[in-house]
């Protein structure tokens, strides 16, 4: 009886000391993921650091850069075999989000879909958290 409560309460606490799974900051479509590969490639860059300013309508708009290293602070996200760094000033205003690649005849851009948005302005150029 003793032995079997004692692996019962081993069990338990090795399951509470295991790293619990975390959500992954960003997903990628395989578009985004494509584009994103493409863009890399063209450049001969190692990332695209994806980030948050402040301005437009809304507050905050998405900006990406071309990356040769991690910042000391970037998170890095793998998704369908391309990386991305979210920038540490930008992760609270993009965590869940998921990133889409648009290319029809009225535009070729990247979309955010992003559930901690709570607003965009009318143009979608810009939101707020």
């Amino acid at each position: 009886m003793v032995s079997g409560s004692l692996s019962m309460l081993a069990k338990a606490l090795a399951e509470r000391a295991a790293p619990s799974a975390r959500r992954q900051a960003l997903t990628l479509t395989e578009a985004a993921a494509a584009r994103i590969r493409q863009l890399v490639d063209m450049r001969e860059k190692t990332f695209l650091r994806l980030g948050v300013k402040a301005r437009g309508c809304s507050g905050l708009s998405y900006t990406l850069n071309y990356a040769d290293e991690k910042g000391k602070f970037d998170e890095v996200v793998e998704d369908k075999g391309v990386r991305v760094l979210i920038d540490p000033k930008a992760l609270m205003h993009v965590i869940g989000t998921e990133m889409d690649f648009v290319d029809n005849r009225l535009m070729s851009e990247f979309v955010f879909i992003n559930p901690n948005s709570r607003g965009e302005c009318g143009c979608g150029e810009s939101f707020m958290t």
